[in-house]
């Protein structure tokens, strides 16, 4: 007989939201620098239409598809509930119980909230709650990276580092039309405000392009190991067993965290997981 004892992990009011002054304040400026590009294509990069409709509407498109889509990523990764495990559940009923029904010899207790800690769960002092296969705390994001919304950060780092790319692209294209042009019809604004934004734009977009690629590089690699950033930095041997590490291989781990087979769902982030693991399981 298999027993799921299912807990409450909101962080605030009925949806999850960690109240951190410095998470709230980075995942504002990660909105700010995706509005910003928006200023620049309504101020300076749509206005090469008259020359170049067809190049202007595809890049138009194309860029707001991608915002749309990292805009919803980092909203359902910060509002997500990352795995967390319920408070003060470590009393001694709930220990002999599972002792009883599972013939468990050690259980581990997280002496900071005073929960029992499922196998690879670590406690977050942001977040002030043991997250059940925790990645990292992203302040980016406000949040934890768990086995709730891993998927949703992974689509996160990829979509900006698409946006990055893209925006650095027609950039330089509207750079280079705009000195060909000698600064003439091709923004809505003066030549040297024009720079400025073009400038800090291209700065913006070569900076969270490298950024977000090699985080999303590390997360996949992570996933196909089935090892988080904070086993890495510990032995494996102490973090799990390796028997238990093999069983799945690199495709299987990555269907785990994205929900099923291989499809357009992998890439959707208004689509869980199909996955759903419980806060403990015990069995007899």
């Amino acid at each position: 007989m298999t027993v799921f004892i299912k807990t409450k992990t909101n962080c605030c009011g009925r949806s999850w939201c960690v109240r951190d002054p410095c998470g709230i304040m980075c995942a504002v400026v990660t909105w700010l620098l995706i509005a910003y590009g928006q200023v620049c294509v309504f101020l300076v990069l749509i206005y090469s239409w008259d020359q170049y409709p067809i190049h202007t509407f595809l890049n138009f498109v194309l860029f707001e598809f991608f915002s749309a889509l990292a805009v919803t990523s980092h909203l359902k990764t910060m509002m997500t509930d990352p795995g967390a495990v319920a408070k003060g559940d470590c009393t001694e009923e709930t220990v002999e119980r599972m002792q009883l029904l599972n013939g468990h010899t050690t259980i581990y207790k997280c002496q900071k909230c005073s929960s029992i800690k499922p196998d690879r769960a670590h406690h977050c002092s942001v977040c002030e709650r043991c997250i059940r296969r925790m990645d990292h705390h992203c302040p980016w994001v406000n949040n934890c990276v768990g086995e709730g919304n891993q998927k949703f950060f992974v689509l996160f780092t990829m979509y900006i580092a698409l946006l990055s790319m893209h925006a650095l692209y027609w950039g330089i294209w509207q750079f280079v039309l705009c000195v060909g042009a000698e600064w003439q019809k091709c923004s809505s604004l003066t030549p040297p405000a024009t720079t400025l934004l073009l400038i800090f734009l291209l700065f913006e977009s070569i900076l969270f392009a490298i950024f977000t690629a090699v985080m999303f590089g590390t997360q996949i690699s992570s996933i196909c190991n089935d090892e988080t950033t904070i086993e890495s930095m510990r032995s494996r041997n102490a973090m799990m067993d390796e028997e238990e590490r093999q069983r799945n291989n690199s495709w299987k781990n990555l269907q785990l965290v994205f929900g099923g087979p291989f499809g357009l769902r992998w890439f959707n982030p208004l689509a869980n997981p199909f996955v759903a693991r419980p806060t403990f399981e015990y069995s007899v």
